[in-house]
Parts: C-alpha cells; structure tokens; sequence
C-alpha cells in the first residue's frame, strides 16, 4: 500500500503535467517530503510510532523467511530436476515413503506457520487495544474532506473540517501543476496532536466507504457510514506526516488527504486555547438576521472550501453535476426545496448531504448561489430558516 501510495503521486503529478520534456523537468523538481512519500519509493515510510516499527519488522521477517523457503525449495527442486534428468541415465523408479518423511513436511510447514503467526498475532492485538488513550478524535469521512471532533482529553469540544487547500486544487484543475513536494496533501486544516501520547482515532462515514491512513503511523482503519471503528497511534516525534483516504471513495478520492501535526505538549496546549478562542468567536448565532452582502460574502468563503469542486468557480457544474447557475431549486423563491437538499443530498448521493456545516454556513452558501453567476434573485435565506429545518 505505502509503495502503491508514493507511485500513485509519483504517476499522478507526471500524468497531470502531460507527455513532453517540460513534465519530465517538472517532475525531476519534486523531493522528498518529510512525513509523506518520497520519490521512487520502494520501502515503508520512516516509522514514528511503535506498531510501525514492528510492521516493518514483520515485513522484512516475513520476506526473508519467504526468500529462505524460495531459495531451498527450488534449489532442491532444480538441483534433481539436472542431476537426475534421463539424458544422463537416471531411470524413474518408486522409493519408500518413510514415516520421518511424512511427519517432515508436515511438521516443518506447520512450525513455519507458527513462527509466522505468532508475532503478527501480537501486532495486531496491540494495534486494536485502543484502551487507556490519552486522546479521542473522531475522524469523519465525506466526499471529500475530513471532518475531526476532539471527543476526550485536552482541546475537547474542538471540531473543524479539513479541506484540500483550494491552490492545490487550481494547480490540478490547471493541468499543469507546479512541481511541488507536496502536492494534493496539503490541507487548510491539518490535525494537531501531541507528542508521545496515545490518540485514539474513531472513524465514521457520512455517505461512502473511507480509509482514515497515515503510513508513518501505521494505521488505516476503514470509515464506513452508519458504523464506527477505532484505531490508536502514539507519534514518538515531532513534525508534519501525511496520508490519504485509501478507499476508492469516488471522483473526488485522489483530493482527500490527512495532514497530522505532531506537536510538543506545550505546543499543543497553545494551540488548544488559540483553537477555543477562535471558535468561540466564530460562533454564530441562529436567530441573529444578516443583510444580503454580509451573508453573500461569507457564502463565498464556504463555497469556495466546499462546493467549488464539483459545482466550479462558475457555477456551470461538470458531467453528471448539475450546475447551479440557472438552477430552478437554487433560484426558487421556496428556500425550503434547496435547505431540503442541502441537508440530506440528492441524486443518490451524487449530491451529498451537509449537515455538517452550521446553520449559519448553509444559509451563506445559498444566498451566494442565489445571488451570484446569473442568479441575481436578491434572496436571503436566514440561518433560522436552516436551523428549523433541521428540526
């Protein structure tokens, strides 16, 4: 998986720039990112945390007793296949079958087994015990982005959405990306945990199937919708690590990615107290009544970190997207067949459902979808109007 990563990037960034030289330059510019993949990987990346070490202990174990039975087993097999060939006068004939014989390769394939199993057994018990954890997240897949919730321990009550940065986006959508280290996983809201403490990872999903996986870690653990599943990591170093949704999860799944910032104690901290105060000054009030430029102005930010990607900067929508430009919901005086939409998806899924954004986000949005492009309807949708429709 950790090879298949670094040579999807590798291939994504070549694949993007086109055939022709100036890719090949390009492509030459990228380095190594420190916590993520490197170029031409062919190993694991650097492990930070205990069960990565011993993952990559079993793997090299588990190679080299592999290459050991390779090497015998056709040695044995090649060295009979010349020594007894008939064209130097070796005659077929039937030999005894000797009890030591058959309890021989009985015996040494199933101790073989054992010693296989028994230290990939206490791998992967230890990466279940998710007991005893300093830190609860849990980590909320949807297309496509990452929503955290600090459940337990310091910065509880803490939750945001972490989105590709747009940059990354228009240099894909440009089809001409800059060589850069860390393309398509630089995110506006990285994860932030602290040093040489348990963190506890819960994974959920609020449409299709995700993967919650940083390979510096060792983890990946599956984000199903309508189940919830746990994973654990205790990062030993400090610094920025890297992952990705490792499950197809639709056309949007190579713009999904993890950044973990793994911080000192009092690092952390400070960034707990920042990240409160912060919220608390965000925090928005559903009954508070906005006029149409202020709520306008702010619906651009939000459709900018979620609605571009599929609906575009001009609205028109792509494929089987539908635009919203011209749109009869979005320009309907009814506000409640677009808040309908906008709360539990459309299409099957092909719109999905965003109930994670606040009242006061979702009616941003729809006023700037309907008042923006040619949608000049001068319509305000109130953050009460949401707020009621959630009930």
């Amino acid at each position: 998986m950790r090879n298949r990563w670094a040579a999807i990037r590798a291939a994504g960034t070549t694949l993007a720039l086109g055939a022709g030289a100036w890719s090949v330059v390009a492509a030459q510019g990228v380095k190594d990112l420190a916590g993520g993949p490197a170029v031409n990987q062919l190993n694991f990346h650097p492990p930070v945390t205990r069960i990565a070490e011993e993952q990559h202990w079993l793997h090299w174990f588990m190679m080299g007793l592999c290459a050991v039975i390779f090497v015998i087993v056709f040695g044995v097999m090649f060295y009979s296949i010349l020594k007894h060939r008939k064209s130097v006068g070796h005659k077929s004939r039937t030999l005894a079958e000797p009890i030591w014989v058959e309890l021989g390769w009985t015996i040494v394939p199933l101790l073989i087994v054992i010693g296989m199993a028994l230290p990939a057994t206490k791998v992967l018990v230890a990466q279940k015990d998710t007991t005893n954890s300093d830190l609860t997240i849990k980590a909320t897949g949807m297309q496509w982005k990452w929503g955290y919730d600090y459940i337990k321990g310091e910065g509880e009550g803490i939750g945001f959405l972490s989105t590709l940065d747009n940059s990354h986006r228009v240099m894909s959508n440009s089809g001409k990306p800059e060589a850069t280290d860390n393309y398509l996983l630089k995110v506006d809201n990285p994860l932030v945990v602290p040093v040489n403490k348990k963190v506890r990872i819960i994974t959920t999903a609020n449409d299709v199937i995700h993967a919650w996986m940083v390979p510096a870690f060792g983890v990946k653990q599956d984000a199903i919708p309508g189940f919830v599943r746990d994973t654990w990591f205790r990062a030993e170093k400090t610094g920025d690590f890297y992952g990705q949704c490792a499950e197809l999860c639709g056309k949007e799944h190579a713009y999904m990615p993890i950044h973990v910032k793994v911080v000192t104690a009092e690092e952390y901290t400070a960034w707990v107290t920042d990240k409160q105060k912060a919220m608390a000054a965000a925090a928005d009030d559903p009954s508070k009544v906005w006029t149409l430029a202020d709520l306008a102005k702010r619906g651009e930010s939000v459709y900018a970190a979620n609605c571009v990607a599929c609906h575009q900067a001009n609205g028109k929508g792509a494929g089987p997207i539908k635009p919203l430009d011209g749109s009869a919901i979005v320009t309907d005086a009814d506000h409640g067949k677009m808040i309908t939409v906008m709360l539990n998806g459309a299409g099957g899924g092909a719109m999905p459902a965003w109930k994670q954004l606040s009242d006061t986000e979702l009616a941003a949005v729809m006023t700037y979808a309907k008042n923006n492009w040619s949608n000049k309807t001068a319509q305000i949708v109130q953050p009460a109007e949401v707020q009621a429709a959630r009930k």
